[in-house]
């Protein structure tokens, strides 16, 4: 079998682009037509040639439709050289450098071979193959600690090869071994606007690209001054996938010192993007955020351009200093199977920044001034499944402002919430207070002085939740609380502020914890609300509304509590409140009503040894109480009334006594 003698390798990197280019499908996978033998057609030796040794023959006088392989260097010397037809270059390890290759028609080469001392001319030629795996040494990347004019070129070396590659039709970009840092905390454009705009002055991904790190693969910021930077974005540019790698931001080695916030210094970027995978990759110590999504520009703008159709997926974030993920504009974005971890924690050198959530939906609107709102942004049609956090400072995740979004089989330490959302479900997670404990599982609306006409049609449903102090507190309109589990509270259900027809029903509350209640409701207005088939059975009060629709305001108001059982040794108690319905309840202990109107109980069961069944206790007006079945124990009372309860205010019919 013929050898061949001293065959050349070649990488093309950083090479210009010259003239204009065309190419086919069929050029990609064409069959070399020659192979170029030593000139004495003799058999040669096996001995391997040395990729870094020159070649001991040049590309001049090469026929049409021959094939070279590069295995070694070939210096250009600065010239130009013109190849002939149908030349195909192959790479096993060589270069080719410091010169120009003047392409003719048929021509194909291995992406591989593109180089940063070798640029390119004439007809483009095809690509053997799209996958195209970048050698860092190669194309001039510095690792290690670095000068800021060396991380700085870092930055352009890695954007301009993909932007390089990109033009030769490379649509995977391969990076394995690499450990360097990235300036991206300052203007690094040429254009005539020296405003800094940190997406476009990251690392930017071209579109219609694919970006495969692996665990061997760590890009991170310089340290740096700035406020504001990204370390890797995707700008405008669609159908992109980011697979592996680790990014990190500079939050411990960050400079604070003007006193500012610090809050924008985001790991990875996509801004007004569509059809984007992040998959498999981690993103750690952001002085701000881990990931930002969101658009260019605003709604009500012509030139508007929200990110959408967007999977984040099996990615680690861990410990950035505002939030793990942010999103603020776009739709059918889909947070899944990911590790959330210690957002806004504390460390040594830096403090976290509020909100401090491991993710955070957080739209922004303003009020037009007539009921109506302008949207600056809109996040809508958010998917958060699967994911498991831990140690974030404030909470796991919350939708802040949002539209339509699912929070759904997720682990958590930290509580899940919505403030001003429409169309939100939480449903079917798991949250299970972290060793601190305390704070609130669920979070299910917000405290508000005025309408919450904007916070309606949502659900709180499948959850079990564990050792929070609170296990959910609901409020706002058009809310549905069903089928939770929730365990080891000090509050169960805490509706407050006002809740507006809604319903709270089939949850199980249990808790052994030393005074803890059921469903408590405290100075909230309630109207149109139901409760029912809930099973609660905590260590104190059951049941406990205290100054519920007790203002002028909800004078009028009622909600109704049906079917429920509740279990606790104490009383169940109705304190200074206003249209209250008991229907169908079974207590295993009696009911304490102080100084209330408007309540009614009905076709009830009461049993309770030791207690009276039901207490009226100081003033109470148009209390109605019919087809109760109460049974209490030796020397207790069925109804008890004090005597500041007129009797002219209490309906007694057909109520039982034992």
């Amino acid at each position: 079998m013929k050898k061949l003698k001293n065959l050349m390798l070649v990488t093309l990197i950083g090479m210009s682009v010259l003239g204009t280019w065309s190419c086919n499908n069929e050029e990609l996978y064409e069959e070399p037509l020659a192979v170029m033998e030593d000139e004495s057609n003799e058999d040669v030796d096996d001995t391997v040639t040395d990729v870094n040794s020159p070649c001991d023959f040049t590309l001049e006088n090469l026929e049409a439709n021959s094939t070279v392989v590069v295995n070694c260097i070939i210096d250009l010397q600065g010239e130009s050289l013109d190849l002939p037809e149908n030349v195909t270059l192959l790479y096993e390890g060589g270069d080719i450098i410091n010169g120009t290759l003047v392409f003719s028609e048929g021509s194909s080469i291995d992406g591989d071979l593109l180089g940063n001392t070798l640029e390119v001319g004439g007809t483009k030629p095809a690509l053997r193959d799209t996958s195209f795996a970048f050698d860092p040494k190669r194309w001039g990347i510095i690792e290690g600690v670095v000068s800021d004019e060396v991380a700085l070129s870092n930055r352009d070396i890695l954007e301009n090869t993909m932007l390089l590659a990109k033009a030769y039709g490379i649509d995977t970009f391969k990076i394995d071994e690499l450990d360097a840092y990235f300036l991206v905390s300052r203007v690094t454009s040429s254009t005539s606007n020296r405003n800094f705009y940190p997406a476009q002055e990251a690392i930017n991904i071209p579109a219609d690209f694919n970006l495969i790190m692996t665990d061997n693969t760590h890009l991170r910021v310089f340290p740096n001054s700035s406020e504001k930077y990204s370390l890797l974005a995707v700008y405008n540019a669609n159908n992109i996938t980011v697979t592996g790698g680790n990014l990190y931001g500079d939050r411990d080695e960050h400079d604070y010192s003007n006193g500012n916030t610090h809050e924008w210094g985001h790991v990875l970027t996509l801004e007004a993007t569509n059809n984007t995978i992040i998959d498999g990759v981690k993103i750690l110590n952001g002085s701000g955020d881990g990931l930002k999504i969101h658009s260019l520009n605003f709604t009500f703008q012509d030139n508007y351009i929200p990110s959408h159709n967007i999977m984040i997926k099996n990615c680690v974030f861990d410990s950035n200093r505002r939030n793990n993920v942010s999103i603020t504009d776009g739709y059918d974005i889909y947070i899944e199977n990911n590790e959330i971890l210690n957002a806004g924690i504390d460390t040594n050198n830096s403090k976290g920044v509020n909100p401090k959530f491991g993710i955070d939906i957080e739209a922004v609107r303003t009020s037009d001034g007539s009921g109506g709102y302008i949207f600056y942004e809109r996040s809508e049609r958010i998917y958060i499944r699967n994911n498991t956090e831990r140690g974030s400072a404030a909470g796991s995740v919350t939708v802040h402002i949002g539209y339509d979004v699912i929070v759904e089989g997720n682990t958590v330490e930290k509580g899940l919430s919505y403030s001003y959302a429409s169309g939100t479900k939480i449903i079917n997670n798991i949250v299970t207070a972290g060793s601190l404990g305390g704070g609130t599982g669920i979070t299910a609306g917000k405290k508000l002085t005025g309408s919450s006409d904007s916070i309606f049609d949502n659900e709180i449903s499948g959850n079990t939740v564990t050792g929070f102090n609170v296990g959910i507190n609901v409020q706002n309109r058009s809310t549905v609380v069903t089928n939770n589990k929730i365990y080891d509270f000090s509050t169960g259900i805490f509706p407050t502020e006002f809740l507006k027809d809604s319903r709270i029903s089939d949850n199980t509350l249990v808790s052994e914890r030393v005074n803890s209640t059921g469903i408590f409701i405290n100075g909230s207005m309630l109207e149109n609300v139901i409760i029912e088939n809930n099973d609660v059975e905590v260590t104190r009060n059951a049941l406990k509304i205290t100054r519920g629709n007790s203002t002028d305001e909800s004078a009028e108001y009622s909600f109704t509590l049906k079917n429920n059982i509740f279990k606790a040794p104490s009383y169940s108690q109705i304190s200074y409140s206003n249209g209250v319905v008991l229907e169908d309840n079974s207590f295993n202990h009696g009911i304490q009503v102080f100084g209330s109107s408007d309540i009614g109980f009905y076709n009830n069961t009461i049993v309770a040894d030791g207690q009276d069944g039901i207490q009226l206790r100081l003033e109470n007006t148009n209390i109605i109480m019919e087809s109760n079945a109460i049974s209490v124990g030796d020397k207790m009372t069925c109804i008890k009334v004090d005597s500041a309860t007129l009797l002219s205010q209490i309906k007694n019919n057909e109520n039982t006594c034992k």
